[in-house]
């Protein structure tokens, strides 16, 4: 892309570069008072939840609760920019699909809904209940349900996600490929597995009790920046935070806080990282293991010298199950594997690990930087594992701590968007509601995509999101998606998913989190979202909506599922019309939600029981579980330098983007300006491979499938990341992960473990 530049990095997160970027987002959104009006409504008691992360509030609350990607996700919603049939009519989908994610989402929100005209190769507006009679009478004529897969991103409310797994489940499939298995199904099936229940432990009051925190694969300045506040005010008050992860990240080294007039006039910053440690990728679990392993070495020395133990010995023997195995394992696995694999010293680990024995509490956190590995179950066990060591779950200022990024992708999973579901809940829904429940396994993102490819699949519904763009190996992906016979997509702005129609596509528009939603008296509508801490709490939109035509999600799905199921087992529009009865309906069916319509009013919600915080472990063993698997055989990165011009490549976000929406093309906290085709490499092996920093070139998979994956046109960027490691931006290089590369007892695709290498451009 022409006009694009390496400049100045920042010299910390937020800052007068945060103020400067919310000013400019709230100015291209076209109404910056009101857009600023609407700010300061967000994650507020009597506001909106803030569509973008899943960070939680403060029980005290504050004058101010949104960030700078914050005012990113409201104003690209608030847009007064609107893509209306004029648009569509202007456009044929060939020429829509040349334009970039960001292009095309800047032409705004969505006012009619629409139908692809494969003639006139466009969209053309439709009426909804012509859209809902067609959509439902292609669901019936599928000789099974199990031929229709059922999208859902996170940011759906609990309320729409609850209603659209009951009319999928009455219409008799349990296909729900979610969000959620692209990103951290492996810390649910990790923390199951170890503590019994599939979600993070601690609450935000958390973070102030906390004597270090440990933060491992994560970004939270560009993913999750109201974080930093809560990362500031610990470093400020002497908790360690000790972060892991193979890039230099501005947000987790130095952070102004925007609301600090006396640090943002004195243009000061405050340090967050005590220690940063970079690991190579995939080198997550055996740098954990190795500070395991100086824990166990300092208690054998304390013991022998009579001293008091390092381990909680208490907590062991009254909680835990398979601690003998476990420190077997860790006799088991040398130093030298440890730091081959983890590519940091043992000096550097036992610096680490002696924060880790020197605190009284810790929290640890993690995100994507550890769950898209092909071993990222065993990865999140093994921070359970060091966890457990000093008794740190189950009590006040520690705990283990999932950092979900979707605002509400963990409360989407707790009302039921679970292609496994527990049987429990099946049964819940099958007393209250009288029909027979499917019982048998659906699909998950990975399953539906190939299903999609080999004609078992037929129709395909998107609840949000860009699924297209989302998934891996986007090429196989667009194929799959045009051989469907139906393709719906509910959505906000046009994005690429909708240019791959099948033989019939909608685009069907829905009201943002912003939008006041209206019932039929003209009263407003509640919805409730789940944090990373089970905090469950309302939202009322209060913005006009952008177009008259525009309907909620919830009563897009009622329309869907009256056409197709009709209303014997469920009367569709009255709990379209009445959203506090599906709050009783899920209150009947699913546990801790008990005088929901009642609780969920007050400010700040209420707290979903987790029962690991309380120390009640609903494992099969009755306890914590320790796990003793070995460490990898080999990593994508040891793998990577056994052949010449071999690199382990993570895909990861610029700071203008949130999953797969770009709200620009800068990335000030890496220096990189207008551009999103880039590569960041290590100068050394930028030098090995005869490459110069700003030199193009082809990013090609090497993945023994018979399958061509390659990325055109690149850009190298010098950075501070480990030799034989690189890193782009998705979704640009989601065409580079393949769909067989997956992970062990999660299936999420491996996006940051692709083997690559280089080649010269191809010619245009």
């Amino acid at each position: 892309m022409t006009g694009s530049f390496i400049g100045k990095k920042s010299s910390a997160a937020g800052g007068w570069g945060a103020l400067k970027s919310c000013g400019k987002r709230l100015l291209e959104s076209g109404s910056p008072l009101a857009g600023a009006r609407t700010m300061l409504k967000a994650n507020q008691p009597d506001g909106f939840d803030c569509p973008g992360c899943a960070w939680g509030d403060p029980e005290h609350g504050s004058s101010f609760e949104f960030c700078e990607n914050g005012v990113k996700a409201i104003s690209w919603e608030a847009t007064e920019k609107c893509a209306t049939p004029a648009f569509f009519a202007a456009n044929t989908v060939s020429e829509l699909r040349k334009l970039s994610d960001y292009e095309l989402e800047l032409n705004g929100r969505l006012t009619h809904p629409m139908r692809y005209d494969a003639a006139s190769d466009r969209y053309l507006p439709v009426a909804w209940e012509d859209a809902f009679a067609e959509i439902g009478g292609i669901l019936k004529g599928l000789d099974s349900p199990d031929r229709a897969e059922f999208y859902t991103s996170g940011r759906a409310s609990n309320e729409t996600a609850y209603l659209y797994q009951l009319f999928v489940r009455v219409y008799g499939t349990n296909n729900f490929p979610d969000c959620s298995n692209m990103c951290h199904e492996a810390s649910g099936v990790a923390l199951k597995q170890a503590i019994g229940v599939g979600k993070g432990t601690v609450l935000l009051e958390d973070f102030e009790k906390a004597d270090a925190i440990f933060v491992i694969g994560q970004n939270p300045g560009t993913n999750h920046p109201r974080m930093l506040g809560d990362l500031r005010r610990a470093a400020m008050r002497g908790a360690d935070v000790v972060v892991f992860n193979p890039v230099r990240e501005k947000g987790l080294e130095r952070f102004s806080d925007p609301q600090d007039k006396i640090e943002m006039l004195r243009g000061g910053s405050t340090e967050i990282a005590s220690q940063y440690y970079q690991p190579r990728l995939g080198g997550d679990m055996a740098a954990v293991r190795g500070m395991a392993k100086a824990v166990f070495a300092a208690e054998d020395e304390a013991i022998a010298a009579g001293e008091p133990s390092v381990l909680d010995h208490a907590f062991i023997a009254e909680h835990c199950a398979g601690f003998a195995e476990y420190r077997a394992a860790i006799d088991a696995t040398g130093w030298a594997e440890i730091e081959d694999q983890s590519g940091l010293s043992r000096a550097e680990i036992e610096r680490a690990a002696a924060v880790y024995m020197k605190a009284g509490k810790v929290i640890c956190t993690w995100a994507m930087g550890v769950t898209q590995h092909a071993h990222s179950v065993a990865t999140i066990r093994e921070i359970s594992n060091f966890m457990f060591l000093r008794g740190n779950v189950g009590r006040q200022g520690a705990g283990l701590c999932p950092v979900r990024g979707h605002s509400n992708v963990q409360g989407d999973r707790t009302v039921g968007i679970n292609e496994k579901p527990p049987a429990a809940f099946l049964d819940a829904l099958e007393k209250h509601f009288a029909f027979n429940v499917p019982r048998a396994d659906g699909h998950n993102v990975l399953a539906a995509i190939g299903a999609m490819l080999d004609g078992s699949a037929q129709a395909f519904i998107g609840l949000g999101g860009n699924f297209a763009r989302a998934t891996p190996d986007s090429t196989l992906v667009e194929t799959a998606m045009r051989r469907m016979k139906l393709t719906v997509n509910i959505a906000t702005k046009p994005n690429h998913s909708h240019l791959m129609p099948g033989e019939v596509s909608y685009i069907l528009p829905c009201l943002g989190r912003t939008e006041m939603d209206l019932n039929s008296l003209g009263n407003s509508q509640l919805v409730t979202v789940e944090d990373s801490m089970s905090m469950v709490h309302g939202s009322a939109g209060i913005n006009r909506p952008a177009s008259p035509h525009l309907l909620s999600e919830v009563g897009i799905i009622a329309g869907i599922a009256e056409a197709t199921v009709g209303t014997d087992v469920v009367r569709w529009a009255a709990l379209a019309d009445d959203y506090d009865l599906i709050r009783d309906h899920i209150e009947a069916t699913i546990p801790g939600f008990e005088n929901f319509n009642a609780r969920v009013r007050k400010p700040r919600g209420f707290h979903l029981r987790n029962t690991a915080s309380h120390r009640e472990w609903t494992t099969p063993a009755g306890k914590a579980c320790f796990s003793a698997v070995t460490l990898p055989q080999e990593t994508v990165h040891q793998r990577a330098r056994n052949g010449v011009g071999r690199f382990a490549l993570q895909t990861f976000r610029s700071h203008d983007q949130y999953n797969t929406t770009v709200y620009g093309l800068d990335d000030r906290y890496r220096g990189v300006y207008g551009e999103r085709q880039v590569i960041f490499i290590h100068p050394e092996d930028l030098k090995d491979i005869g490459a110069e920093a700003g030199d193009r070139m082809d990013v090609v998979t090497d993945y023994d499938d018979g399958i061509s994956r390659v990325a055109q046109d690149f850009r190298f960027v010098p950075y501070d990341i480990p030799r034989g490691s690189i890193a782009g931006y998705y979704p640009e290089l989601n065409v580079l992960v393949p769909l067989g590369s997956a992970g062990e007892e999660s299936d999420t695709p491996t996006s940051k473990s692709i083997m690559v290498s280089f080649r010269k451009r191809e010619a245009a």
